[in-house]
């Protein structure tokens, strides 16, 4: 229907042509007929740096990028404004269908990194969790599954960040997949699980042979028992608990342990779980000289304080 006059100030005018508004609504026999115009250019570009077909690609049309596709004036590894191609941005929307029209192209480039962020496609699908996208541009020899983003970041840590079960798998029967990987916050697939509370990962990630399960941000000195332990993640805490290569009175950079990060949290449950290890120090203070006990008085924490005074081992009068 057209907009009342009065309505047009409220639609977006930002360099779309007819072919443009066409293809954005999927109006498959109004592209046609534009598209069977000699003078109608199918690779102009809204402000925004976007194609037609572009757009159709990020709307999920497929009859319409069937159609675009198979014109010669087209571009397909192109990127927009924001530094994204036709096969990124049909990979981040989960369009599965497009997809694979774009992949059966000789012309498409499947690896490119994205000029703004360094994404691959890869990493955008397993960013959302799109598993049939994943699974199809892991079975390419030409794609990175390692190929890091602006952060340092692998496909395999953005899904274990955003606990996408499914990508992680399929990332993990990878031989060529490296789980301790860090980021340049020195974060692993492992600790950003661990933080996030993605019971499934962790424990994916733990059935693995070559993880290590100890290892701390080279920025923050936070393991993953860290960080299970400060966002009260109770299941995951006793998993790595439950391991003898975990070290549960490691320190970050300013000497917290975690039974220190789970007492000035509150986490009463996930301290319960550390004080029923006999190697872990109630007393241990930090570089500023404060023990988990003054931290659980100072915050009224009367269920952490009885925890951490039922242990024959803790100084009741130690002063900062």
């Amino acid at each position: 229907m057209v907009p009342e006059r009065a309505d047009v100030g409220l639609y977006p005018r930002n360099g779309l042509t007819p072919l443009s508004w066409a293809a954005k609504g999927g109006h498959e026999a109004v592209v046609k007929m534009l598209l069977e115009r000699g003078d109608v250019s199918a690779s102009t570009t809204d402000g925004d740096g976007q194609s037609p077909l572009f757009i159709a690609v990020r709307e999920g049309h497929e009859g319409v990028a069937k159609m675009l596709l198979e014109r010669w004036d087209v571009k397909l590894n192109t990127m927009d404004e924001r530094g994204s191609t036709l096969l990124h941005t049909a990979a981040r929307g989960g369009h599965k269908g497009v997809v694979e029209m774009l992949l059966e192209r000789n012309d498409i480039n499947p690896d490119i990194a994205n000029d703004v962020t360094c994404e691959t496609p890869l990493f955008r699908a397993a960013l959302e969790g799109h598993e049939e996208i994943v699974k199809m541009l892991l079975e390419r020899n030409d794609v990175n599954p390692n190929a890091i983003n602006e952060y340092g970041q692998t496909p395999l840590l953005r899904a274990a960040c955003e606990g996408h079960e499914g990508v992680v798998k399929m990332l993990l029967e990878r031989r060529d997949v490296n789980p301790n990987t860090a980021d340049k916050f020195g974060e692993t697939s492992l600790f950003i699980a661990a933080w996030g509370g993605h019971k499934g990962v962790v424990e994916m990630l733990l059935e693995r042979n070559d993880i290590n399960p100890g290892t701390a941000s080279n920025v923050t000195g936070e393991t993953p028992l860290f960080a299970a332990a400060w966002r009260g993640h109770e299941d995951i805490v006793k998993m790595l608990l439950e391991r003898n290569d975990v070290n549960p009175n490691a320190a970050d950079q300013y000497g917290q342990t975690p039974l220190f990060g789970a007492t000035r949290e509150g986490h009463k449950g996930v301290v319960k779980a550390l004080l029923e290890r006999v190697d872990v120090n109630p007393n241990t203070a930090d570089k500023y000289g404060q023990a988990p006990l003054s931290i659980a008085a100072r915050g009224g924490c009367e269920g952490i304080l009885k925890l951490l005074l039922e242990r024959s081992d803790a100084n009741p009068n130690a002063a900062n």
